[in-house]
């Protein structure tokens, strides 16, 4: 005799926790994603790794024309040299405690910084739709134009430009426009990669000299109730009690780019909207200058009560170097607070209690 199965009964506390299960089950592997789970939801790697390494043997073999101080046809080779001469000894050595010293260190480290922002969107990178965008092969094209004219004009920055240029035109031809707006950001920090030299610098830093200065004066005259004199790039005190020159050095290029290229993190991380990006951008550099200006007057206010040789303490001392970028930094969390995206409704007035108001 066959006996009928009888049905299961089922709570509807069973249903809830085995949703509950299923849920947290589905949500673990998006916040648990790995190299490999990236990589492989990406089309056509091979491709794209092909064409990148085409792409890195062009600049290796044919990055520039000149034979300076470096004997290399090799970008790479190039820039290496830029970047380590000032930490290099007589017998080419280099010496890692002195890279900090030099004005550009920052650039070794942007190539980093930016594979650590895309990783951070790894999730809506796997999410997005991936298909070749045949519009991105103009801006490889281009990238190879600048290439081509920077090769034939002896100019080894604008390889550097061209180079990264082309890896995002690449990158964006095989994976759609989808990936183009997901890396155009961070992208753009590799503008910091492209080492100025003396005399690049010098036609951003001599204005940001001469603001530096003229608002210190006006800041010291106006605020401070100090005698402040400007001459060019220069402060001193009428009787002579102190003589300040705002060199390159000083001139905020540094700051400037530190600055700027936080404010450039700091938008990607926190905004989606392009405009709050954009205007965080613009906002770091008055804010730079303003953070070089409180430097210079914090020179100013201890040689003028203690002397000269307290504005110089004040000038090397490593603590107070710090605090221009304390102004700096904090007015940009400022600004990213008040343009935040979530911001809580208004909540409307109640028109019987206005009406009971009158």
């Amino acid at each position: 005799m066959i006996e009928r199965a009888r049905p299961r009964s089922v709570s509807i506390n069973q249903i809830q926790m085995s949703a509950d299960s299923s849920s947290v089950q589905a949500a673990t592997p998006a916040s648990n994603t790995g190299f490999q789970d990236v990589w492989g939801q990406l089309p056509d790697r091979g491709v794209l790794l092909a064409l990148l390494a085409a792409w890195t043997a062009l600049f290796h073999f044919l990055g520039t024309s000149t034979f300076g101080y470096v004997k290399t046809h090799s970008m790479f080779g190039w820039w290496y040299w830029v970047y380590t001469r000032a930490a290099q000894d007589a017998d080419g050595n280099v010496h890692l405690s002195r890279l900090s010293n030099i004005e550009e260190w920052h650039g070794a480290i942007i190539p980093i910084v930016v594979l650590a922002l895309l990783w951070r969107r790894r999730e809506e990178l796997m999410t997005m739709p991936k298909r070749v965008w045949w519009p991105a092969l103009a801006l490889f094209l281009g990238a190879a134009l600048m290439h081509v004219v920077g090769y034939l004009v002896q100019q080894e920055r604008v390889a550097i430009a061209a180079y990264f240029f082309g890896v995002f035109g690449l990158t964006s031809l095989v994976w759609g426009p989808g990936w183009a707006r997901l890396a155009m950001f961070p992208f753009l920090l590799f503008f910091f990669c492209v080492p100025l030299g003396q005399g690049g610098s010098e036609v951003i830093t001599f204005p940001l000299r001469l603001l530096a200065t003229q608002l210190t004066s006006v800041f010291s005259h106006t605020i401070l109730g100090i005698n402040v004199v400007r001459s060019g790039t220069q402060l001193f005190n009428p009787t002579g009690a102190y003589n300040y020159e705002v060199a390159a050095a000083c001139g905020g290029m540094r700051s400037l780019t530190v600055v700027v290229a936080f404010s450039v993190i700091m938008g990607y991380v926190t905004f989606r909207s392009t405009w709050r990006r954009l205007a965080l951008v613009a906002a770091a550099v008055p804010l730079a200058v303003t953070a070089n200006v409180v430097r210079l007057t914090m020179i100013i206010l201890a040689a003028e009560v203690f002397g000269q040789d307290w504005g110089n303490f004040v000038h090397e001392n490593w603590f107070f170097s710090l605090v221009p970028y304390v102004v700096a930094f904090g007015g940009l969390f400022l600004l990213t607070h008040w343009m935040r995206e979530d911001k809580p409704p208004r909540t409307p007035r109640d028109p019987l209690v206005m009406e009971g108001a009158k």
